[in-house]
Parts: structure tokens; C-alpha cells; sequence
């Protein structure tokens, strides 16, 4: 993990992204999952591309089960997009870098948090 990536943990997940004063891109990942290591080095590449202006962060699901079923997540890789902790966007599955790019512009523009589906 490159260094302008950052680990979540179930327990730190509130204090990093929720409460974080910029946007935060959350990478739900498993190691045995082909499509997330593949999507892995652009997630990396995002990190280093966008340091300073969104958070890069990302979960492993076999370590920390509470905030991916909090969230709903039923296949890995997700990527979740917050601002004001807020969720605004979702990707799941293996996708190109410019559908990534697209997505962190669009949170840094100012978008609109998605429908609330969240379980509490």
C-alpha cells in the first residue's frame, strides 16, 4: 500500500471517513479477490493523483465485517465515495480508471449524497 493510502479499520471507520474535513474514497477490498488486487494500483495511483484534496482509504472485508454489512456490501471490490459523511457515490465491481476519475471529480464538484440505504 502506497503511502498516501490509508488502512480502515471497523473501529476507526467513524473518526477517518465520516467525521474526515475532506472527501474520502473507501476501497472495499478482500485479499483473495482477483478483481481488487487489479484495481488495486489505479486505487494507489488515485491516492497519489489526488493527495491532499480527497482521502484514499481501504477496508479489508475478512477483517472487518461490521462497517461493509452497515453499508450493505455484497460483493468486493466496492468503492464508496463520502463528503460531510455522507455517502455520494458507489462502484462495485472492476472498472476503468477514467469511471474512478470521473467519480472523484464529481465528489470534488460538489455532489449530491446518494439515497440514504444505509442500515443503522
Amino acid at each position: 500500500m502506497g503511502e498516501a493510502l490509508q488502512e480502515v479499520s471497523d473501529q476507526d471507520f467513524e473518526s477517518i471517513v465520516l467525521q474526515s474535513d475532506v472527501p474520502v474514497l473507501v476501497d472495499f477490498w478482500a485479499p483473495w479477490c482477483g478483481p481488487c488486487k487489479a484495481i488495486g494500483p489505479m486505487i494507489d495511483q488515485l491516492a497519489q493523483q489526488y493527495d491532499g484534496r480527497i482521502r484514499v482509504t481501504k477496508m479489508n472485508v475478512d477483517d472487518n465485517t461490521a462497517t461493509p454489512a452497515r453499508f450493505g456490501i455484497k460483493s468486493v471490490p466496492t468503492i464508496m465515495f463520502f463528503k460531510d459523511g455522507n455517502l455520494c457515490e458507489q462502484i462495485s465491481g472492476m472498472v476503468a480508471r477514467p469511471a474512478l476519475e470521473k467519480a472523484v471529480e464529481k465528489l470534488l464538484a460538489g455532489a449530491a449524497p446518494a439515497s440514504p440505504f444505509v442500515v443503522q
